[in-house]
């Protein structure tokens, strides 16, 4: 019996095929030739060129110049439409709101943040995030309905179970049982919402040190201590979303902390976290201790330990680098994954000397021995993490021509 239209093999799948192989080397390349994209894609010429002009067509390529440097005419160049859809990030701290736009090329054309001080809200969590993402909009010269997927990255996360934010008590307002339905009817685009270090390990397996992995641990220090978890290519979040919330973690060298969801702390975030840095310093002799936010003072520290060859510095880089390796052990001794990303800015700013120092910890302290490398994504991450999660869906949408 014949295929129908849209099942596989059929001309109309496999021309959608071709088209998404098209596209997706166009976002990887930039502006290509006819001749070049037939070449990286196998087509012919004369079918390369139906492509593009189907393409084109759909509003989903653009010549945007010639070719230079050969004699003769140049050849056309095409480009992926940046106007071809639009999606949006939004990264949420107690702090503040910061929102973002991206074009589907995945250049951010619109920023724009909501400071939220206290530990109360002083607007409602909704009017936040409109706030903060009406702004974006307005910045990149669009409208609401211009933005076509919408990804919010928070601490903790939303229990899958009962639409309620967990692991999180220090983010005020957040925690309604009605906030989740109370979003959906404010906004007019799909929504999702994912833990802020998982988007942190999105931003680094498409753009940054985890490119090519499908097994790794991201460890991530900065306001809080946590971990995300690439299986097999894809996040694990648990059953109730918790999976990687490894500042709860029990370890050697602190006290044993009880009703740690109370607390919002535990025996790793104690440890390593940090807070922790600033008081080992002290501790250590470290001389002219910053002062302001701890996590500001503790990338401060971290930065100066890892240029600075005097004893106190250097006790303070060993020791924290013994206090991530505890815990670290117990995650790649449970997972064995091929890699891990340190980052956040508490390790970041220990450089190669302290992942030297940690790695070298590690391979005492763990049977597994995972490669260790610092994080590249550096601005944003969390944002730029939710971005690329909402444009990932946002392509599938508008990049398939089988519909």
């Amino acid at each position: 019996m014949a295929g129908t239209a849209g099942t596989p093999g059929t001309p109309r799948v496999l021309r959608a095929m071709n088209d998404r192989a098209a596209l997706d080397l166009l976002l990887e390349h930039g502006p290509l030739s006819r001749t070049r994209i037939g070449k990286l894609t196998g087509l012919s010429k004369p079918t390369a060129s139906q492509l593009l002009a189907r393409l084109e067509a759909a509003g989903l390529v653009l010549v945007t110049g010639t070719s230079e440097g050969r004699p003769g005419p140049g050849a056309q160049l095409y480009a992926v439409n940046p106007a071809a859809a639009y999606a949006a990030g939004v990264d949420v701290t107690p702090e503040r709101v910061l929102a973002a736009v991206a074009d589907v090329t995945g250049r951010t054309v619109g920023a724009h943040e909501v400071r939220t001080p206290g530990r109360r809200a002083a607007r409602p969590v909704v009017q936040q995030v409109t706030d903060a993402l009406d702004g974006a909009v307005k910045a990149a010269g669009l409208a609401r309905d211009d933005v076509r997927r919408l990804v919010i990255g928070t601490p903790g996360a939303f229990d899958p179970n009962t639409g309620r934010l967990r692991y999180a008590s220090h983010l005020p307002g957040w925690h309604s049982p009605t906030l989740l339905d109370e979003l959906a009817a404010a906004l007019p685009m799909p929504v999702e919402y994912e833990n802020d270090v998982n988007l942190v390990a999105v931003a680094e397996q498409r753009l940054g040190a985890a490119r090519g992995h499908g097994d790794f641990v991201l460890l991530w220090n900065e306001g809080g201590l946590g971990a995300a978890l690439v299986l097999g290519g894809r996040l694990h979040r648990g059953w109730t979303g918790g999976a990687g919330e490894v500042g709860f973690l029990p370890v050697p060298g602190t006290p044993l902390v009880r009703q740690v969801t109370k607390a919002n702390s535990g025996g790793y975030q104690e440890l390593a976290g940090s807070q922790a840095i600033p008081r080992l310093a002290r501790e250590l002799g470290v001389p002219d201790i910053p002062a302001g936010p701890y996590t500001e003072a503790a990338a401060t520290l971290l930065a100066r330990a890892a240029r600075t060859d005097d004893e106190p510095h250097r006790r303070l880089l060993r020791t924290y680098a013994t206090h991530l390796a505890t815990g670290l052990a117990s995650l790649v001794s449970v997972l064995d994954p091929e890699l891990v990303v340190l980052s956040g800015t508490s390790l970041t700013s220990g450089g190669e000397a302290l992942r030297l120092l940690v790695q070298a910890e590690l391979a005492e302290l763990a049977a597994a021995r995972p490669r260790l490398v610092v994080g590249d994504v550096h601005e944003q991450p969390v944002l730029r993490g939710a971005l690329e999660s909402a444009l990932a869906t946002a392509r599938d949408e508008v990049f398939d021509t089988s519909r």
